[in-house]
């Protein structure tokens, strides 16, 4: 065996003290076979060695259907015998060096850890960071600019072409746009599953002699190091590492899909995983060590796209649409065959044994021979210094009384045309909405995605909301915060918010002062959800996204399903006839004059980045998400978010296409807060009877606003009976919120 030199060890991303860790387990210098593996199960893709400390928060929310190896994501009762399955992956990397297939295998990669469950995968949703794409929004350089425009338009392309054409919807999302995310997009996908309770599959290997079988699309070389690729900070040299990034092939993956789905439904297979990150290396020593067991695997048997690839390279590839199974012994042909009637590749490559140890031969030579565990489970564990930024400090003290007065129409304008809150159809229309004939409530039609279910009067409602703005400067409240609005943008629809999962996107954890934003936000995401009793059942951590231009803003991403019992009962941002409008609202007047610390309104009119978002009332919140989701009458209902209630007047204007006369109540003396202020838990509503507020709970209170409808194409909004300090037309609105640069791409 030839030695191991540094400059090899090091080129795979292992450090000098890790190389020796793996030699002093392993008891001797490993093949090179050996560690590849070892360092791409020890990546932070792979390992979480950076992040397992701090997410140790979450310990208490698990999975809400207990079992060993139910862990490519999270499972959680809806009723009438069935579950739903939920989980968000990131592909920030990928995405960066080809945005395309980047973005494509994203896709592709999470629909397989949603029906490696077991269940049938009904819905898709993504949250997308770029950097700026037009002049005047941070950045001005045209190379930059141009460049982000590519990657926009190319990840939007990637996710269209791959889950139109694996036949899943995709309904729900968000788009942001800030400097800090050029040269590191961040391209998070969500996926979204139904399952019979009694049928969800395990991820765990059991049963000695029973065989392991290979499962899908051949083997090639596209994706080696891929983990190892996503755990680096972005540089000069990362276009050169496009070999590192998969190649998606939906048609594949359908066919993979029915034919998983109905070899489960069998009952011939004990165990099954997605070769996901590291590919057979995951699959087969994250099996065992979940089954406490060994495997022996043939890679003679593997089916390879090129006859000379060498076990190192057949170890290592994340070639996509693949899936490792342990069948029942005597009933692997049953599965064989499912999968040859739909043109897979099913083979026998090994078999479950006692040993504790992954041992894989290749060509007559025993290539590796080690407890599975050393991959998996005794990785080296990181506790990183964190350091509370200087700027912290400043945030805080910040004053928004020293903002001058502005034309609040010509701000309301700016909102609009910007493009965090400018219209998306753009992006939306690229993707198949309807297919499956599921979604009821469909993109910029509501604050999230409704689906009705077939067969059944159940519904579900999904969302994924971010914000790095808020988080950047309070990572604890931006936490808290982007819980606090999954969940209320599901009940916004009338849904039940149930649970929730996670996509935290950080730059380098060995910087202390990233390193405590990360804690502080986990802190304010796993407080939050406890507060809100909705637990994070699944998620997924992305560090190094950092390019030559900067890391990115500190920015978890969080995706909520909620549950209806009647679907029939959904609503969305907008009425076709005339209706009261009322503001409900957390019962505390002295924080009404706030609401402007790291606001989109600050950073647009005013030029600047200052202040610290208002932390939510998580009691309030969550007796809001109740009366949402609980009370009939309610005809629309579309929270305040970016912009502030104007913003979310203006959306439900131009939704209903339907003019509205509003009026800032006496006892709100500062319109520019009460009109822009970004405020946890305002919900505008609209109602026909003031009986919806009978059952309303003490920690809330509702304030009438005006009338939507009844006053003609006029869009106006006065204070205290005054001349209106906002005087346009929906017509004039519509313009605003739909002729922008993303528009035009």
């Amino acid at each position: 065996m030839a030695t191991i030199t540094p400059d090899v060890y090091l080129s795979m991303g292992m450090t000098e003290s890790e190389y020796q860790r793996f030699v002093e387990l392993l008891g001797r210098e490993p093949s090179m076979a050996e560690l590849g593996m070892a360092s791409v199960m020890w990546s932070e893709h792979c390992s979480y060695k950076c992040s397992r400390a701090v997410l140790a928060y979450f310990s208490e929310y698990k999975k809400a259907i207990e079992g060993e190896g139910l862990e490519n994501a999270g499972v959680v009762p809806i009723g009438d015998g069935l579950a739903v399955t939920l989980k968000v992956e990131s592909h920030n990397h990928p995405s960066a060096v080809e945005p395309y297939q980047g973005a494509a295998t994203g896709v592709g990669g999470i629909i397989r850890d949603i029906f490696t469950m077991g269940a049938r995968p009904i819905a898709m949703l993504n949250s997308l960071r770029f950097g700026p794409i037009e002049p005047g929004q941070g950045e001005e350089d045209e190379d930059v600019l141009r460049r982000n425009r590519y990657l926009f338009r190319r990840v939007v392309a990637g996710i269209a072409g791959y889950g139109n054409c694996v036949g899943i919807p995709t309904v729900a999302g968000e788009v942001n746009f800030h400097p800090r995310y050029s040269g590191n997009p961040l391209v998070n996908a969500m996926c979204v599953g139904i399952v019979d309770v009694d049928e969800l599959a395990t991820a765990a290997a059991s049963g000695i002699g029973n065989p392991v079988l290979y499962l899908g699309s051949a083997t090639g070389r596209d994706g080696i190091h891929g983990a190892t690729f996503a755990s680096v900070i972005l540089d000069e040299g990362s276009q050169e590492k496009r070999p590192n990034v998969q190649i998606g092939d939906p048609f594949a993956e359908k066919l993979l899909i029915e034919a998983t789905l109905e070899a489960l439904a069998t009952g011939a297979i004990v165990g099954i995983q997605d070769m996901g990150a590291a590919g057979l290396t995951c699959s087969i020593t994250e099996m065992s060590a979940k089954g406490g067991v060994g495997m022996e695997i043939h890679l003679d048997n593997v089916p390879i796209r090129e006859d000379d690839m060498s076990a190192y390279e057949i170890m290592l590839s994340e070639s996509q649409e693949r899936m490792l199974a342990v069948a029942l012994a005597g009933r692997e042909q049953e599965v064989i065959d499912v999968f040859r009637k739909w043109g897979v590749h099913a083979v026998v490559i090994g078999e479950v044994t006692d040993s504790g140890r992954a041992q894989i031969r290749y060509r007559g030579k025993l290539e590796v021979d080690a407890p599975a565990r050393i991959f998996t489970d005794d990785c080296p564990i990181y506790n990183l210094p964190s350091k509370v930024p200087a700027r912290y400090a400043t945030d805080q003290a910040w004053d928004p009384s020293s903002l001058p007065q502005t034309d609040f129409t010509q701000a309301l304008k700016a909102l609009l045309s910007h493009p965090d809150i400018a219209e998306k159809r753009w992006v939306y229309e690229q993707f198949d909405q309807d297919v499956m004939t599921q979604t009821l409530v469909h993109p910029g039609d509501g604050d999230a995605a409704v689906l009705a279910l077939h067969g059944t009067k159940i519904g579900l409602a999904t969302k994924i909301d971010g914000n790095g703005r808020w988080t950047f400067r309070d990572p604890y409240v931006g936490g808290q915060l982007a819980v606090a609005e999954a969940c209320r943008n599901v009940a916004c629809t009338g849904a039940r918010p149930l649970a929730l999962t996670d996509g935290l996107n950080f730059g380098n954890p060995m910087d202390p002062e990233v390193y405590w934003e990360f804690e502080r936000a986990v802190r304010g995401i796993a407080d939050a959800a406890e507060a809100m009793g909705t637990p994070v059942v699944s998620g997924n951590v992305s560090f190094y996204n950092e390019s030559d231009l900067g890391e990115i803003l500190p920015t978890p991403m969080i995706g909520a399903v909620g549950h209806f019992d009647d679907v029939s009962t959904s609503r969305g941002i907008s009425s076709a006839d005339p209706v009261r409008l009322s503001l409900v609202c957390p019962r505390k007047r002295d924080a009404f004059q706030a609401g402007l610390g790291a606001s989109l309104y600050v950073e647009v009119v005013h030029g600047t980045e200052l202040g610290c978002p208002d932390a939510p009332d998580l009691i309030a919140e969550r007796a809001l998400c109740r009366w949402l989701s609980s009370t009939p009458g309610i005809a629309l209902a579309h929270d305040v978010s970016d912009g502030g209630l104007a913003v979310a007047l203006a959306e439900v204007a131009i939704k209903s296409r339907l003019g509205l006369k509003i009026t800032v109540p006496a006892d709100f003396t500062d319109p520019n807060s009460f009109l822009f202020g970004e405020f946890p838990g305002w919900v505008v509503v609209g109602h026909t009877s003031e009986d919806v507020f009978r059952d309303l709970d003490e920690s809330l209170e509702w304030i009438s606003l005006g009338d939507l409808g009844n006053n003609g194409d006029r869009f106006e909004v006065s204070a205290s009976g005054n001349d209106p300090i906002i005087r346009t037309s929906v017509k004039q609105l519509s313009e605003w919120y739909r002729e922008t640069e993303i528009s035009k791409l």
